[in-house]
């Protein structure tokens, strides 16, 4: 539409948003796949240089040491019923170098080929977008042919509504994911360079960017995002799991009861319980599709509600009085006996 203005055919101007639109895509998802294919891999030898490492005299690794320290701390504080060291060692012991290297290089073998599939991801949405460019295309006939069907009136076109309350949408959904992964990485930097959760700074991109994408899935989506992080801590330090959960249970109680309601009632235009509630009634009709189809689903049936409340208007209710109601009767003895 903006193009239009500026006196540029419409086809012209479809072909330019979709080679811009195509292009930035393209662009994040290989500087993305890019960073996070590394981070993980950095991540996977860290983790068996962790487990499988000696060093030191003994010589014992890192999470042998960790082990130790762990159980000194509960007989510290009181808790000598609880052993650890003795499974968690022989745990260790039956871990070999190979084993760790076997599973660390599925991890990066799965995130490779996660990022192959993105890629394929975007080829496979030919027919998607073949049918989203007619439909771009035919835009203005068919917002003609459904207002015919309507009394006229000086508002914007339905479908223009209900474009503008899903493109609301998004923009919140966008907006949220940014708040939500930039808060936890920002946390989990904090956490690692104050030396909590020892090397965590390192990876906060890739568990920011993990938690942005995730978001997308309410009520689920924060918790798996928490997932990966607290594997991480209990691997490094155990001790510092804790931390990990505190970070991720204040950032999801701010996030539950603040900014999804406010974030999305702003850009849906919608009181925060209709939010909770349209969320909630999502979730028990449809289970996780209905739960991600229900904020779209209000911004376009607000958009719709809005449009005909313009131009269809009810009778008052009669102040005065009964309302007379006709009466057929059935047969002439009905008739009859009708005193």
């Amino acid at each position: 539409r903006d193009l239009e203005r500026i006196r540029i055919p419409r086809g012209l101007g479809v072909a330019i948003v979709y080679v811009s639109f195509a292009a930035a895509i393209i662009v994040a998802v290989v500087a993305l796949v890019t960073v996070v294919v590394a981070e993980v891999r950095s991540a996977s030898d860290r983790v068996e240089t962790y487990l499988t490492e000696e060093h030191g005299q003994g010589p014992t690794t890192d999470a042998e040491r960790d082990i130790v320290r762990f159980q000194r701390w509960l007989d510290a504080h009181g808790l000598e019923g609880i052993e650890v060291r003795e499974q968690a060692t022989e745990w260790l012991d039956s871990i070999e170098a190979n084993d760790v290297s076997k599973y660390t290089g599925k991890v990066v073998d799965f995130a490779q080929g996660a990022a192959i599939s993105i890629v394929s991801l975007l080829f496979s949405l030919v027919l998607v977008i073949v049918i989203s460019i007619y439909m771009l295309l035919d835009m203005p006939r068919l917002e003609r042919a459904i207002d015919r069907r309507f009394p006229p009136h000086g508002g914007k076109p339905l479908t223009v509504r209900i474009e503008g309350a899903l493109a609301g949408y998004v923009k919140g959904q966008l907006l949220l994911s940014t708040i939500i992964g930039g808060s936890a990485g920002a946390g989990m930097w904090a956490l690692g360079a104050t030396g909590l959760v020892p090397g965590a700074d390192r990876y906060a991109l890739l568990f920011g960017v993990w938690t942005g994408v995730i978001e997308v899935i309410p009520y689920i989506g924060p918790w798996l995002s928490s997932v990966p992080p607290a594997i991480y801590a209990l691997v490094v330090d155990p001790i510092s799991f804790l931390w990990v959960a505190a970070l991720f249970v204040f950032i999801y109680q701010i996030e539950g009861h603040v900014v999804v309601p406010n974030v999305m009632a702003n850009a849906l235009r919608l009181h925060p319980l209709l939010v909770i509630f349209g969320l909630l009634a999502g979730g028990e009709i449809y289970g996780l599709p209905g739960i991600l189809l229900a904020l779209p689903l209000l911004a376009a049936v607000r958009a719709i509600w809005e449009f005909f409340a313009e131009r269809v208007s009810l009778e008052p209710w009669s102040g005065a009085g009964p309302v007379p109601v006709e009466v057929e009767l059935d047969s002439p003895d009905a008739r009859a006996d009708d005193p």
